[in-house]
């Protein structure tokens, strides 16, 4: 049978809409207002008179067209699905490449690396205390220990997401272990996950190793650097999820994101690049909450928002510079100690509204991660909560397939009004850069984390088992992975201090300097000394250091 479009308006609409209103009000009495954790108000009905249809050509087309509300590619999830991403760090070299290998067996189809904190931080092994090493990320300071993790595993034919914050050692080894193997880098794919230094500026302190302007150089030279020799990386991933586990709403996670990319695009385009070269090899790395229906208009109306600025404020053409290609991570902030295993619904549903917003690559995070690094027990149940979606919940059968609800339409498009006033504060306020450097953004997200932490406290926001539905005790049934062996930490350090012994000392040095000098020198590329400098024997801490003298020491700003 053939199904004549909606004509607005509806014969009998405004009668049956006012009798159902009428009808709401007696038997609900004094309605309770309703907000989403954006702040919007959100009603007990959506109808054709919220949203209509008439409109879908501006606000929805279809995917692979502007304005790409329902997705990147034509096919979206129909022809391949998302990739799957378990990050993944412990202990040693030789314990991250076995843990590896058994997630690759059990489905997970991309390479994700977490080095140890003490990486994050900058330092080598040797000069942090042993008991703080290998507990939540791999040790991993030279390119022997990058050979050693990826022992077995063929570099050239699978992606890779190294969360390396600048000056991005973690690719230098990497690209140095592919020298070795004799693999061209134009073969190495993959993503640079931590490059976005204006969110560790903002959020993620330990990872801020070097000075604001420090980093926006080395940034600059890294994107450079992957545009000439490495047409496979991508070299700038834009990280709203730092913005919204800080306390961002929804909302502003999306906003500031999309005010850093704007700088670091407008960054590289000062640089002489051309916007086409770039654009299509930045990614974007975003929470996805629990609050379900919230998320997929905020990844929905970020598409839309993002293809437009890209057009219309730095003119690219090529469609490919047009995405929003993102990958989404279950939100830790959403998991709770308290009843744990609960967290493995929670994760489902976030996982849901990474889906169903248009992700490209996916993480769930484990239910035990609140308690512990997460066991292989727990790992395993998050990878199969990503094939239960795609196999038997049968996800990727359609696209967008909450495309053309009327709630869904609707708050889309408030979505997008919302972000683009966020974006128009930022632009005022000179832009993403000046905006950090002012304490623009971090007042803003500290206000919106007390607002968030306050309606919990009330009782407004239930968490289940936290501040709902509590138990008087709780047999968690829960054996932490344990701490890397003692002897195995102090076999790396034995490894480590070897490595510095019998490398030829005056290569290193000499790639230290050239390093220096380059740092000093505005026409030399950062980036590619640092390659040097690890292929000729540099250590992660080495070269950390060298840059931290050069170019100064990262200090946040702190707002109170």
């Amino acid at each position: 049978m053939t199904r004549k479009p909606i004509q607005l308006p509806l014969p009998g609409f405004d009668q049956a809409s006012a009798e159902w209103r009428r009808d709401y009000a007696d038997q609900i009495g004094n309605d309770r207002t309703v907000r989403n954790r954006s702040g919007m108000e959100i009603n007990p009905l959506y109808t054709p008179g919220d949203w209509n249809a008439e409109d879908y050509d501006q606000d929805l087309g279809f995917p692979g067209q502007p304005p790409l509300t329902r997705g990147i590619y034509p096919t979206m999830h129909r022809k391949r699905t998302w990739s799957q991403r378990q990050l993944i760090g412990l202990g040693v070299p030789e314990e991250y490449n076995q843990r590896l290998k058994a997630l690759l067996a059990a489905g997970t189809t991309a390479i994700s690396l977490i080095p140890c904190n003490s990486v994050y931080r900058g330092y080598d092994a040797d000069e942090i205390d042993p008991l703080l090493l290998g507990t939540c990320g791999v040790v991993l300071n030279t390119i022997d220990d990058m050979d050693v993790c990826l022992t077995g595993i063929d570099i050239g034919n699978i992606s890779t997401a190294l969360n390396d914050p600048l000056p991005f050692t973690l690719l230098a080894f990497l690209l140095g272990v592919a020298k070795r193997r004799g693999i061209p880098w134009s073969r190495i794919t993959g993503t640079s996950n931590q490059s976005d230094y204006i969110s560790h500026f903002v959020c993620n302190h330990m990872f801020f190793r070097l000075s604001l302007s420090g980093s926006r150089r080395v940034l600059v030279d890294h994107i450079a650097f992957a545009n000439e020799q490495l047409p496979g990386w991508n070299p700038m991933s834009v990280v709203g999820q730092h913005m919204q586990q800080g306390g961002a709403t929804p909302a502003e996670a999306m906003a500031f994101t999309l005010c850093s990319a704007i700088q670091y695009a407008s960054d590289c385009k000062d640089k002489g690049m051309d916007p086409d070269s770039f654009l299509p090899r930045f990614t974007f790395f975003f929470d996805s909450t629990i609050s379900f229906f919230e998320e997929i208009a905020k990844f929905r109306a970020g598409r839309r928002i993002w293809q437009r600025i890209v057009r219309e404020r730095f003119g690219a053409r090529d469609p490919r510079s047009w995405r929003l290609k993102f990958h989404a991570q279950t939100s830790g902030i959403d998991l709770t100690r308290q009843q744990p295993l609960n967290n493995v619904a929670r994760v489902a549903i976030q996982a849901m509204a990474g889906i169903f917003g248009g992700l490209q690559s996916l993480h769930c995070d484990a239910y035990d991660e609140v308690l512990s690094t997460p066991t292989e027990k727990a790992a395993r149940i998050a990878i199969a909560t990503q094939n239960i979606l795609r196999d038997e919940a049968h996800l990727t059968d359609v696209i967008d397939p909450l495309g053309g609800s009327f709630y869904v339409e609707t708050l889309t498009n408030r979505m997008e009004e919302k972000i683009e006033d966020i974006i128009a504060k930022v632009d005022a306020a000179g832009g993403m850069y000046q905006a950090v450097e002012k304490g623009l953004v971090q007042t803003m997200i500290g206000d919106s984390a007390l607002a968030f932490q306050e309606k919990v406290e009330r009782g407004e926001e239930k968490i289940i088992g936290v501040n709902s539905h509590r138990v008087d005790s709780e047999d968690l049934d829960h054996e932490p992975l344990p701490r890397p062996e003692p002897a195995a930490i102090e076999a790396q350090i034995a490894k480590l201090e070897a490595f510095k012994r019998d490398r030829r000392q005056a290569e290193t040095q000499a790639g230290l300097d050239a390093l220096a000098r380059a740092a000093n020198n505005p026409d030399d590329n950062v980036f590619e000394k640092v390659v040097d400098a690890a292929v000729r024997g540099a250590t992660h801490g080495e070269i950390c250091g060298c840059l931290r003298r050069e170019l100064g020491f990262g200090q946040p700003l702190v707002v109170v």
